[in-house]
């Protein structure tokens, strides 16, 4: 089965890799026999889904996540392998959209206005004159 990230980008299930080992998770005596966690791995420098801008893009925004050019995601938090196959494949799937979105703009900076100048200054005299209260009057 192909995963769809996006509309415009699909990767084909002949690239994606799958490992099955035995999990900590949920299950009880049953987990220790059986190989419900799940490992999906995917080559992201060598697919042919994806163009070459694309594959820069997430080369650098991935890069610490990548082990030689290949994205290895997770999943083991239920007892079944189906359900983990199903929630390995929807984390590769939002890992790579978010890698491939566009940048947020960058923030513009502001100025505080006079209003929140006087009661920032305001709130800080009030709270001078709360731990003035506190001290021991002097000894005179």
């Amino acid at each position: 089965m192909d995963l769809e990230v996006s509309p415009a980008l699909t990767i084909p299930a002949s690239e994606l890799g799958w490992r099955f080992s035995r999990s900590s998770g949920p299950g009880g005596q049953h987990v220790n026999t059986s190989d419900s966690r799940v490992e999906l791995f995917w080559n992201v420098a060598e697919s042919a889904a994806l163009t070459d801008d694309q594959r820069m893009l997430l080369i650098t925004r991935l890069g610490r996540r990548l082990i030689a050019g290949v994205i290895t995601v997770t999943a083991s938090e239920r007892r079944s392998q189906l359900r983990n196959r199903e929630i390995a494949l929807a984390k590769l799937a939002e890992l790579v959209a978010a890698g491939l979105a566009p940048a947020a703009a960058p923030r513009r900076p502001t100025k505080p206005t006079r209003g929140s100048g006087r009661r920032h200054l305001a709130a800080k005299q009030q709270r001078s004159e709360t731990k003035r209260q506190r001290q021991r009057p002097p000894a005179e």
